[in-house]
């Protein structure tokens, strides 16, 4: 079964995509925001195209574990993409998910340039690949 991972920014969503089996989160795309129909539409397209079985959503709690406003634009967001496709969806945590991406990427040595621009797929492998081994710890 493959997973599609999904970081929700009010400019870009970053999307990844797990392994059959469901091993290793990798970058697949960045998806522009538009509209609403042609996003959710980008969004359906990759799940078909990849034989998604599942979608994880990350939600960026505050620090103490509330649910701030950025967290609410996604659970929303989250809301308004299950109206689009019966998969399933989850939400996983995605506290600190940029800073460690941005922190691995120049460690990396990634250009600036380079780096903002991978900085969205790869926060959702991240995110993705967090929920892929948080299944196997409860196998």
């Amino acid at each position: 079964m493959r997973t599609l991972g999904l970081d929700v920014g009010d400019r870009r969503i970053g999307v990844a995509i797990s392994d059959p089996d469901e091993i290793l989160a990798s970058p697949l795309a960045i998806i522009t925001r538009e509209d609403d129909e042609k996003t959710m539409a980008d969004i359906i397209k990759l799940v078909d195209q990849h034989n998604a079985e599942r979608i994880v959503i990350g939600l960026p709690y505050s620090l103490d574990g509330s649910i701030g406003t950025q967290a609410r634009k996604v659970m929303d967001f989250a809301e308004r993409l299950s109206k689009y496709t019966r998969v399933r969806m989850e939400i996983w945590d995605e506290r600190l998910s940029t800073v460690a991406v941005e922190r691995l990427l120049r460690e990396a040595g990634s250009k600036k340039a380079k780096k903002r621009a991978r900085r969205d797929d790869a926060a959702a492998a991240f995110i993705l690949q967090g929920y892929l081994d948080s299944l196997k710890v409860c196998d």
